[in-house]
């Protein structure tokens, strides 16, 4: 066993077995606590369970430090397909390639979520100080004595779990964070924010011969202004197709896309080169939910040393960075080094860990929402895409100089997002304030702009400094 376990046998309950769980309760068996999970679907490795939510994720840095922190790292890579860039399809079927990064080694992975939930069980259940149980949902917890209240799905029966400390890893729809709120023991804090906007799940099939029937190494988006579709890769030769769209406001939306005559005219006249991948189309349509987009935001975590939120429960985040995932396995990255400072102080490592963790997972939430615009909208603006040009150029030329904002918060895993986000910001404002007004252009002299953009960057986050907004 490891050398944690002369400290402490403590019992820890986790509520959730999701990707945050699976992957926390196989780093705490590692640790040598005694770590039992209560989730409430069927095992997904016996059942598929997937029903329209997100069946691949974008899966890079952030959330391999945590694959290396559990020693998976090379059998996680054997799921992932590499992304080098974003691929965009305008409404005349015209494509091109931009990539997301200058630097060679720099793209994100399309990965099966349930393949890489089921890699974090197989892990984790390799432990004998870790138990899972399945069908059993979390109807409360009581923070105040440290127990949880469960239903089993199959007997029906309700039953009490204890433990000297409990984590929800349950997602958005937490029964720990609902617990903390309606008991009103103390000041929480807790918003919920739907974009207008809900998403569907679509599939492109692979060919008749196994094949992908289009780029396979690109997210693809189509954006169209206001909605868009996007197209993530899987190992089987399909991609999983998503669609934005608004619930109510423009000509189509997902409110009056009721009969197939209606989806196939909307997807012919956006989406005509999609369309003809996707003979399966309306039957995806009407047979998949239509779910919510939400950011959840709440404070605190943690109640005394009995309870604490972790991933998705804390803080739930829109899909437009790629970043929900990795963000709730760097919860864990950094849960475990505060673990290192504070073992067995469950009260410090719960405080500590909310200090260091909550402003960047805000940072994240916001850049996610900003992300929403800048893919449906603005990468097919002219000046947008001049940025990027001058963007790619600067860290191709200046691989140790020059990060863009997207490699500040996707491949630099060693800064926080919130100090990415404020870097970011800052640079984004200076290229496109200088171009606008003529003063670079992606024909110039690159070392002169790497200069300008610099002095320029300094500059904005200096006023930023003074006017209090960092």
């Amino acid at each position: 066993m490891t050398k944690y376990m002369s400290t402490k046998q403590q019992n820890i309950l986790i509520i959730g077995a999701g990707l945050c769980g699976s992957l926390l309760a196989l780093r705490l068996g590692q640790r040598g606590y005694n770590v039992a999970i209560y989730e409430m679907r069927p095992d997904l490795r016996k059942t598929d369970i997937s029903a329209g939510r997100s069946i691949n994720l974008a899966f890079s840095d952030r959330g391999n430090k945590a694959m290396k922190l559990v020693n998976i790292e090379a059998k996680v890579k054997d799921l992932c397909i590499p992304m080098n860039g974003r691929m965009i399809h305008d409404k005349e079927g015209n494509t091109f390639l931009s990539n997301y990064s200058g630097r060679e080694h720099e793209y994100i992975n399309s990965i099966s979520r349930g393949g890489l939930n089921a890699l974090l069980l197989d892990e984790a259940e390799k432990h004998e100080n870790v138990t899972i149980h399945f069908n059993k949902k979390c109807k409360s917890v009581n923070f105040e004595n440290t127990t949880a209240l469960f239903k089993d799905y199959l007997t029906k029966e309700e039953f009490i779990e204890d433990a000297d400390t409990i984590i929800a890893t349950d997602g958005a729809g937490s029964a720990l964070r609902r617990s903390y709120y309606l008991e009103r023991k103390f000041l929480f804090s807790f918003s919920q924010d739907y974009l207008t906007h809900g998403y569907k799940e679509l599939t492109i099939l692979p060919s008749e011969t196994g094949d992908y029937k289009t780029y396979k190494s690109a997210l693809h988006i189509w954006p169209r202004g206001d909605f868009m579709l996007i197209a993530l890769p899987n190992l089987d030769g399909s991609f999983t197709v998503t669609l934005f769209l608004s619930y109510d406001i423009g000509e189509y939306n997902f409110n009056n896309l009721t009969t197939p005559e209606i989806v196939t005219e909307f997807f012919q006249k956006e989406f005509p080169d999609a369309l003809k991948l996707m003979p399966n189309l309306v039957e995806d349509f009407f047979e998949n939910p239509t779910a919510p987009l939400g950011t959840v935001k709440c404070s605190p975590w943690h109640y005394k040393g009995n309870t604490l939120l972790m991933g998705d429960s804390a803080h739930a985040i829109v899909p437009f960075y790629g970043q929900g995932m990795n963000a709730s396995f760097e919860d864990v990255v950094e849960f475990d080094a505060v673990l290192d400072k504070h073992e067995g102080d469950w009260k410090t490592i719960f405080t500590e860990y909310e200090k260091t963790r909550k402003k960047d997972t805000d940072a994240i939430a916001d850049l996610a929402i900003d992300n929403f615009h800048e893919m449906k909208d603005h990468i097919a603006n002219p000046i947008f895409q001049e940025k990027r040009k001058i963007e790619m150029a600067l860290e191709k030329e200046f691989p140790n100089e020059y990060s863009s904002k997207y490699s500040l918060v996707t491949f630099n895993e060693q800064i926080g997002y919130r100090k990415a986000m404020l870097r970011g910001r800052a640079q984004d404002k200076a290229i496109l304030n200088m171009l606008t007004d003529g003063i670079i252009s992606p024909s110039g002299d690159i070392k002169n702009i790497l200069d300008k953009v610099k002095t320029e960057t300094e500059a904005i986050l200096e006023d930023d400094k003074i006017a209090g907004l960092h």
